[in-house]
């Protein structure tokens, strides 16, 4: 069995643990192991914590936002105030995606692709840049490629915002009684 869900969410603090909830209620109902949950659930709360803090309003000087919006954009609605998580759990792999319509990463050198061996417990060599120890934040996005196997920066396509895409292997409790595959 495979489990797939997606959530449309507001740009405000209380959605990212609204998120992280639904993600280790769907992990524990698999049967997945409680160390890959929370390590799922804590990339999930960074990758939405920066959702909700960065994909606010974008202005279009740089882009079109009208024309490519998703379904999930009405234009009736304001479409900065939300953002969407979406969770594939299929056989022995997680995804997970957020996706914002702020004004999403920087486009010099191009979306941002990390790939560690699963369970190598090594950092990945093209690890985002670290910020000065000092910083009160910017931390997330190195914190989710530590957490997962193959991750993912980039922006949407044809229009405005971010997506942060993460994928990791899965492991198994003993006894589960359900079990996806």
């Amino acid at each position: 069995m495979s489990i797939w869900w997606s959530l449309h969410l507001r740009r405000d603090a209380a959605s990212v643990p609204l998120a992280r909830r639904f993600l280790l209620g769907t992990m524990e109902s698999a049967g997945v192991d409680p160390d890959i949950s929370f390590d799922l659930s804590l990339a999930l709360s960074e990758a939405c914590a920066n959702a909700v803090e960065h994909g606010g309003e974008y202005d279009g000087t740089s882009g079109s936002t009208g024309d490519g919006r998703d379904a999930w954009e009405e234009p009736s609605a304001t479409a900065s105030g939300q953002y969407r998580v979406t969770a594939y759990l299929d056989g022995e792999k997680c995804r997970i995606e957020v996706a914002d319509s702020g004004p999403g990463f920087p486009t010099a050198g191009g979306p941002h692709t990390s790939k560690r061996k699963p369970g190598s417990g090594l950092p990945d060599p093209q690890c985002a840049s670290y910020p000065p120890v000092t910083a009160e934040e910017g931390r997330g996005l190195c914190l989710i490629e530590q957490l997962a196997d193959h991750v993912h920066f980039g922006n949407r396509p044809g229009c405005a915002g971010a997506v942060v895409s993460f994928d990791k292997v899965l492991k198994r409790r003993e006894g589960a009684l359900l079990m996806v595959s």
